[in-house]
């Protein structure tokens, strides 16, 4: 069993940045939660439960794991105190990359795309999916133009607690199924197939590279590493049955994975995570930002829109 690195009192274990990021947010129902925020402006419990189908115990047990995280705030309704809506902190509205990332990676690279929210520029009117590119230097970037340094000890150890089951979303309205979420759910909906895809994007490629890093068992890194080829996220070059590569799909995950990275270091500032992404061209470590495809200016949430996917036929 994994555990946490103990501080040098011995006391409590500290956090690993990332793993609890990958918790908290590689959730099917959780991406859902924030997507309706953004995307509809959604605050209270009775508009969730309709958008997501999902059982009112798990609902409540959503919200009050994103308050506990800072993500949302509580704030009583002024016609009726007893009563609450959820709106988003700061914290909460700098997962609007994560977001739009997966939503590009779906609009592209699944069967479902069309469905997915769109992400529409306002000043030059570009729509569709964005790219990355680096702050310090204004160039985009991607997995090959980068080096992710890891430290040697601890990488992707699991924090305290049980990690939640996802939960799938039954919507009661069809033209909502754009916040299922259910292919990019097989690369972040586990903490182990969230590792492997990551270890994956930081250059891992042979089966003990990925037991080396995350002290996992044989038989469970089988079954990760079977999903993630399953579900064409890597690949086995012919003649190796001990090599994984990433697929072309798994490749455009990295705007998911760096932006997660991102994120994980805005909500634990105080703790030093478990590897950082250096841009080669410019020698900074990474801070990621979106790039409109049209005009190549920057994209932020004032510069930008999210529109609903149109209601499928």
């Amino acid at each position: 069993m994994n555990r946490s690195p103990l501080p040098p009192d011995g006391g409590s274990p500290a956090v690993n940045p990332v793993a609890a990021t990958l918790d908290l947010l590689g959730d099917r129902l959780t991406l859902a939660l924030l997507g309706h925020a953004f995307v509809s402006g959604t605050t209270r419990f009775n508009q969730w439960l309709e958008r997501t189908g999902a059982p009112s115990s798990v609902l409540t047990d959503r919200l009050n794991s994103l308050v506990d995280a800072g993500v949302l705030q509580r704030s009583p309704l002024p016609t009726t105190p007893e009563r609450h809506e959820y709106v988003l902190t700061d914290l909460g509205a700098s997962t609007w990359q994560i977001l739009v990332c997966i939503w590009g990676w779906q609009r592209e690279w699944t069967p479902e795309g069309a469905w997915q929210p769109d992400l529409v520029h306002a000043a030059c009117g570009h729509r569709g999916p964005a790219v990355v590119m680096c702050d310090a230097c204004g160039r985009t970037v991607t997995g090959h133009d980068t080096d992710i340094e890891m430290d040697a000890e601890a990488i992707w150890t699991v924090t305290s607690g049980a990690r939640r089951r996802s939960t799938r979303i039954r919507s009661r309205d069809s033209s909502r199924t754009d916040m299922q979420f259910n292919a990019v759910m097989e690369a972040i909906g586990d903490r182990w197939s969230g590792a492997i895809t990551g270890l994956a994007l930081a250059g891992a490629r042979r089966f003990g590279e990925f037991r080396s890093a995350l002290d996992i068992s044989p038989t469970t890194l089988t079954d990760r590493l079977t999903r993630l080829s399953t579900a064409q996220i890597l690949e086995r070059p012919a003649g190796s049955d001990r090599e994984y590569r990433l697929t072309p799909r798994g490749r455009a995950l990295f705007g998911v994975f760096v932006f997660l990275i991102r994120w994980s270091t805005q909500a634990y500032p105080d703790v030093r995570g478990p590897l950082r992404i250096r841009h080669r061209s410019c020698g900074a470590i990474l801070t990621p930002a979106l790039q409109c495809r049209g005009c190549d200016a920057p994209l932020d949430r004032t510069a930008a829109r999210i529109e609903s996917a149109p209601a499928q036929p």
